[in-house]
């Protein structure tokens, strides 16, 4: 294959020769870290933390007992009889580096978080203003001091496959590329071009490719610098796109963009009251100012708000304990700051209803509701903003959808969160099982995934119509006599006639079934035995009946 039909697969696979030049700041364990700051852990002893049974990361003290990641939890343990075993939380890594993105980004703008403990930025901004890219890392190396963390490392390179591999390079000292990087201290610097010489002795390993890191030292390619040495259509012949693009970075030549992110802007409103209002409408007149200055910072940054939450506290004076509250709105399209104080009306009204606050009637009139124990605090926040492009309104009005949701959430206000409920699929075996009600505006948080498998589930379609409790019926066969399953699911006869409590007779005309259901057998309180059947009568309409027993019932109808 000649040079112009090889520049042609590398073009197609997504790749070529050109890199930024970017600085990489990387904080090694940052997983360990944050969760030792988090459990006030001191980090020279030996810690994992554990995922699903596995260890997830684990410090430097635990690795040398042994400790690796990926191990069973009961071997880590039986290698390190000390080890600190800490429970993984993703979340935990991106909050505890948060306070680092904003140190550096007083020093160093247009960040770009590659993952928790590890950040990028373009190098040539930093290297101007700093007088050259060892004083610009340095800089870096000493914002994070200020903040505790002292074992950091920087990487300058062309590219990030190459400037982060610099960052972590402290691992492969004992062969030191001929590229002739530097390294004073924790920072190593690549001269630029000559990434691919410095990537060459590393081991193919770090291309985080795990089927391909196993199987090319099998064919005696150990290092990128020999994957980089193939050809470019065999690799693509041979591992397709990805392995192309992996080719390409092994040779030193990554395009991936360092991409600014945009410093989050605090828009949370928060209002104290001193002292405590114990007046529905008090506290709503309060956040009036609150829920203007709440939508418009929202809007100058080109967002808009699809779920609130709003919190109340109770003055705790005023009261034995003082009450807390807390609720998530959805909307359809976005959140105005008239729409923002309704719902803290109606959630305090429903709070009301609901018996956390006293609502009291003189002369046969309502009066505005008061409170139980006093508000003394409110706070609203985004829970779900979106941009602002995306929901104009339109020319024609706000449409359907948004009158429905607001006049569903009032109705909630007067009668209660729970008094207004909808729909949501949820796995099951039973159609009755297959659905969750969930209060009108919650996100529905469903226990049971309806997208796993249910083992005797019945077949699709489902019914249209699931009576809520079973209307219990008889059916026979053909000459009157009732209709049994026996205990190796066989019928005593063929289903012919369904009688409903009323008398009323169905004559059926075709069946399918039974579909056995033996559910909880190991909880004899719980456990139930049934047989489904799917029955058409005479003028045409389709029932799920189910045979338990108790005896027949019909359980929905397909409308």
């Amino acid at each position: 294959m000649g040079r112009d039909a090889q520049q042609a697969d590398t073009q197609q696979a997504g790749v070529n020769d050109t890199g930024a030049r970017l600085l990489v700041l990387w904080v090694p364990d940052w997983p360990v870290v944050a969760h030792a700051k988090a459990d006030r852990i001191p980090l020279h002893e030996p810690i994992a933390l554990i995922e699903k049974g596995m260890v997830f990361a684990c410090s430097a003290a635990a690795r040398a007992e042994g400790v690796r990641r990926g191990m069973r939890q009961r071997e880590a343990q039986s290698r390190c009889t000390g080890l600190h075993l800490v429970r993984y939380d993703a979340a935990l890594d991106s909050r505890a580096f948060e306070p680092v993105l904003t140190a550096l980004e007083q020093s160093l703008p247009g960040l770009h978080p590659v993952r928790p403990g590890t950040v990028a930025v373009r190098a040539r901004g930093p290297a101007r203003y700093y007088g050259g890219e060892q004083a610009a890392a340095l800089t870096v190396l000493g914002t994070v001091a200020g903040l505790e963390i002292d074992h950091a490392r920087v990487g300058i390179a062309d590219g990030l496959f190459a400037a982060e591999r610099a960052a972590r390079w402290v691992g492969f000292d004992t062969r030191r590329p001929a590229g002739g990087a530097t390294r004073p201290a924790d920072v190593t610097i690549v001269p630029r071009g000559e990434q691919g010489a410095f990537l060459a002795p590393l081991p193919v390993s770090l291309l985080e490719a795990p089927e391909l890191g196993s199987l090319l030292p099998r064919l005696g390619i150990r290092t990128l610098g020999e994957f980089a040495a193939l050809e470019v259509s065999d690799v693509i012949a041979r591992f397709g796109p990805m392995g192309a693009r992996l080719h390409a970075l092994a040779a030193g030549r990554d395009t991936r963009p360092a991409t600014p992110r945009i410093p989050p802007r605090d828009v949370d409103v928060q209002v104290d009251f001193e002292p405590a209002l114990d007046r529905v409408d008090q506290v709503a007149f309060g956040v009036r100012a609150a829920a203007d200055d709440f939508v418009h910072g929202l809007i100058a940054q080109r967002l808009v708000c699809t779920a609130l939450r709003i919190e109340f506290w109770g003055d705790r004076q005023s009261g034995e304990s003082g009450d807390y509250s807390e609720r998530v709105w959805l909307h359809p399209r976005s959140f105005t700051a008239a729409e923002v104080v309704d719902r803290v009306r109606w959630q305090l009204s429903g709070a009301t209803r609901a018996g956390g606050f006293d609502t009291r009637r003189q002369g046969g009139a309502t009066q505005p509701a008061e409170i139980s124990s006093a508000i003394s605090r409110v706070r609203i926040s985004p829970d779900a903003v979106d941009a602002v492009g995306a929901h104009e309104r339109g020319l024609w009005g706000t449409g359907p959808d948004e009158g429905v949701h607001s006049g569903l959430s009032r109705v909630q206000g007067m009668v209660g969160h729970e008094g207004v409920l909808t729909a949501t699929p949820s796995g099951g075996r039973t159609p009755g099982e297959r659905q969750t009600l969930v209060p009108w505006g919650d996100r529905p948080l469903v226990a049971r995934d309806p997208r796993r498998p249910w083992p005797g589930a019945l077949p699709p379609p489902a019914p249209a119509t699931v009576y809520q409790l079973p209307r219990q019926i008889v059916v026979h066969d053909s000459r009157g006599r009732p209709v049994s399953v026996d205990e190796r699911g066989e019928l005593s006869a063929p289903p012919a006639v369904m009688v409903s409590q009323t008398g009323s007779r169905r004559e059926l005309t075709a069946w399918a079934g039974p579909w056995p259901l033996d559910e909880r057998w190991w909880d004899s309180a719980a456990a139930r035995t049934a047989s489904r059947f799917q029955v058409v009568d005479g003028a045409g309409m389709a029932w799920l009946l189910v045979l338990d027993d108790e005896g027949w019932w019909a359980e929905g109808r397909y409308d």
